[in-house]
């Protein structure tokens, strides 16, 4: 499906202070989409600063503007890559990008909708997408497989810059939460690695909605609203976005939604990102609730990676690069070990 072929997500700008139609439009929806619900000027400061790391990474081209964003075509990897995690954790430091998470603004509109107190969960996560690296776009799937707690769980997403449909923006598939349970993923490479077919539900609809987004835009939607990337396909600019997730504070929190993001890539604690802060505040806030902590679903990733097994025994180059990372991750694991075996055996 090509972006053009999309219909254009509604706001709810005119809602924003009426939690009843607030509610009904998540409910019939399985989304909320604000206009510059966060602060641009504030954005753009976080901006300069992310992508400054980036270049200080060599991400970006030497003696751009970082606020530009150029990408380096070299320097192109995704999560996954160790290279990647290198930069990406620099980036992760920086107290701005997780200060963003905590915004009045968003907030506000969360505890409205849940009519009850709201909490950021503390794994922050950003996208940092490179141009023409498409077979990595970010796959259709639902939330709740990577970051699990419960099905009402809401992820805001939030540009850091305009980001126009052909730089990579979320699509969401309306009133697919109505699904009501979650589906069957399967291998893929991207963000995650799972992907739904929606082709295989009949009750899904195929009415895919998404944007020319601004900086400051957030789009809200439930751990069960079906939802994917679209690929970058400029010529030479990233695509940076927050992606974070909320939970009322007495819902319970899956454990690894507890730890900085892609710290099971290469080691990374709270202390290390917390060293430089020149505050403590929203310093491991989450432990004043008494947050029920739930052990980590595995079932859906160890079900890819069997996919991915079977598939690259047959051939399928894609399936080959998921099991080299594997390995690059931790050869020690037995994941790690299996997929040493099944490469060493194809080599």
């Amino acid at each position: 499906m090509q972006s053009d072929d999309l219909g254009e997500l509604k706001t709810s700008n005119d809602a924003r202070e009426d939690a009843s139609e607030l509610r009904r439009r998540l409910d019939q929806d399985g989304y909320l989409f604000f206009r510059q619900l966060l602060a641009p000027d504030r954005l753009l400061i976080l901006r300069h600063e992310m992508l400054t790391v980036m270049q200080v990474g060599g991400w970006l081209i030497k003696g751009t503007a970082p606020v530009d964003g150029i990408a380096d075509p070299d320097a192109r990897s995704t999560e996954g890559d160790p290279e990647y995690t290198d930069v990406y954790h620099q980036v992760y430091r920086l107290r701005s990008f997780h200060d963003v998470a905590h915004s009045r603004e968003v907030m506000d509109v969360l505890e409205r909708i849940r009519g009850c107190p709201m909490m950021p969960q503390p794994q922050k996560v950003a996208r940092l997408w490179f141009p023409k690296f498409t077979e990595h776009t970010t796959p259709i799937h639902q939330d709740f497989v990577h970051f699990q707690g419960t099905h009402d769980n809401l992820t805001c997403w939030s540009p850091i810059g305009d980001c126009p449909r052909e730089l990579g923006g979320l699509a969401v598939l309306r009133g697919s939460h109505k699904v009501d349970r979650v589906l069957e993923h399967h291998f893929s490479l991207g963000a995650g690695s799972l992907h739904v077919d929606p082709t295989e539900h009949a009750e899904l609809s195929d009415e895919w909605l998404t944007t020319d987004y601004q900086i400051g835009d957030t789009l809200i939607f439930p751990a069960l609203t079906i939802h994917k990337a679209l690929p970058n396909v400029t010529e030479d600019r990233l695509r940076v976005s927050l992606d974070n997730r909320y939970q009322r504070v007495s819902d319970p929190i899956a454990e690894h939604m507890l730890n900085p993001h892609l710290a099971s890539m290469s080691p990374l604690s709270w202390e290390e990102v917390y060293n430089d802060w020149d505050s403590d505040e929203f310093q491991y806030y989450w432990k004043e609730f008494e947050t029920p902590v739930l052990p980590k679903i595995t079932e859906y990733l160890d079900k890819a990676f069997g996919e991915a097994i079977e598939l690259a025994r047959r051939g399928d180059n894609r399936a080959k690069l998921h099991l080299r990372r594997t390995v690059a991750k931790d050869s020690n694991s037995e994941q790690g070990k299996l997929a040493a075996t099944v490469l060493s055996a194809m080599d």
